[in-house]
């Protein structure tokens, strides 16, 4: 059965994502770069769905999505001073960072590794979800594994609808590329995803030592 669609502003969206997300359904959701399609970060059933409905390799992790920069205390620990200060420049933003895991999360969302992915979204109705849910989301691009990331929520829907259980449609998204993925674990940071920001100048001058 397809999901429902709902305009992310009509009245009671949110609130209806956010039960489904408590119930370990899965929803889709614009952001600033793609649209995504997440489950309750902390649950290791709800975050097995996701890996089932993307057709997810189990060896690829899952990033985390933030509601503000102070969260990531929950999730990550032996935070560097460069990773303090990426974070409070480009968040909200379209920065992925890895940073060491707090243990206690979902070993699926983790794939293992003692790193998480996290970022803070420059997208009101993700964070707005993200607090709704009261912990971060667990998120990855809104398509199937392989194929090109939705852009729309009708893109969405067409790679996901039987698979999820909402989806809320926010419009096109402002960017339309996934974020830079920069692993802050190691010295120099090391980049495992090119996308946008990757060629800001301050970010550059850091990951290049």
């Amino acid at each position: 059965m397809a999901a429902r669609i709902l305009s992310a502003t009509q009245a009671g969206a949110i609130e209806a994502a956010g039960r489904l997300l408590a119930a370990d359904q899965l929803v889709v959701f614009p952001t600033d770069t793609v649209y995504g399609v997440g489950a309750h970060g902390l649950r290791e059933t709800a975050v097995v769905k996701l890996f089932d409905a993307k057709v997810r390799s189990l060896h690829k992790a899952i990033p985390l999505l933030l509601s503000d920069v102070a969260d990531v205390e929950q999730v990550g620990e032996r935070l560097t001073p460069l990773a303090w200060s990426l974070m409070r420049r480009y968040w909200p933003g379209a920065l992925t960072l890895v940073v060491w895991a707090r243990p206690g999360l979902p070993p699926s969302l983790t794939a293992g590794e003692p790193t998480v992915a996290v970022r803070v979204p420059d997208c009101d109705t993700t964070r707005d979800l993200i607090r709704r849910l009261g912990v971060p989301l667990a998120a990855t691009s809104a398509n199937v594994s392989g194929q090109p990331p939705a852009r729309t929520a009708q893109e969405a829907a067409e790679a996901l609808a039987d698979q999820v259980a909402l989806i809320l449609d926010g419009g096109p998204s402002p960017i339309g590329q996934a974020s830079t993925v920069l692993d802050v674990t190691v010295e120099p940071p090391r980049v495992l995803r090119r996308g946008h920001l990757v060629d800001d100048p301050f970010l550059a001058a850091r990951v290049n030592g």
